[in-house]
């Protein structure tokens, strides 16, 4: 069977992305990061997700952005906004999709997997510019040129079906696909057992998108 490598944070779109990808009938091997970030509990609700879905192996990759810090989401004396707000926000964290791709880039070619996916979306997304097909084509263009396979003919795809679908589109196919959303943490600033803010950017899209979706909320809110 074909294979693929799937960026698992947890969250509500990374989670859509891997029901999508077994759906495709993908062998799947799921990836997170412990970057140093915020909430801890998006860890082990990417855990949750990924045996939950049946996905053959789950890595955590440690990584040290917080020693980088210049975001929200790894830095604690920046807050986390609550009112959303113009321009990139300080939730962004620098280089962070760069960073995860070209490590799942890695273990795509250590697995001989024939694909990545990866949750990055351009309608319901707070401004990120490493969410943009620009940088996923541009990545795709590297991909090609940096790895062994991609020299002999094999690319390695990188797959994003959630690119412009809007956050309620993403919930209805998630739970036609069986997708347990209750398994999920969205939340920038949750607490220790996944309860969610309510406040923040990723919660007001969460919770609008399960709203139009015409799909009860699961979300636990403080």
């Amino acid at each position: 069977m074909k294979k693929a490598v799937v960026l698992l944070s947890g969250g509500l779109d990374s989670a859509t992305c891997l029901a999508i990808a077994r759906d495709r009938g993908y062998q799947c091997h799921t990836i997170a990061f412990d970057y140093g970030q915020r909430t801890r509990a998006e860890l082990a609700a990417a855990e949750r997700v990924s045996g939950e879905l049946g996905a053959l192996s789950h890595r955590v990759v440690e990584l040290g952005m917080g020693n980088i810090g210049g975001s929200a989401l790894t830095d604690h004396s920046i807050d986390v906004p609550e009112n959303g707000g113009d321009g990139i926000p300080v939730t962004y964290v620098p280089a962070r999709n760069t960073v995860f791709l070209s490590l799942a880039l890695g273990l795509a070619e250590v697995l001989d997997a024939e694909a990545i996916f990866i949750g990055v979306n351009a309608v319901d997304y707070s401004g990120y510019p490493d969410c943009r097909p620009e940088f996923i084509e541009a990545f795709q263009t590297m991909a090609n040129l940096a790895t062994k396979a991609g020299v002999e003919g094999r690319p390695i795809t990188v797959e994003t079906p959630l690119m412009t679908l809007s956050k309620a589109s993403i919930i209805q196919q998630g739970v036609a696909l069986g997708l347990d959303y209750g398994l999920t943490v969205s939340c920038y600033q949750a607490d220790a057992s996944g309860n969610a803010c309510g406040k923040c950017d990723s919660c007001r899209l969460r919770r609008l998108g399960f709203e139009e979706a015409l799909v009860k909320d699961p979300t636990n809110y403080q």
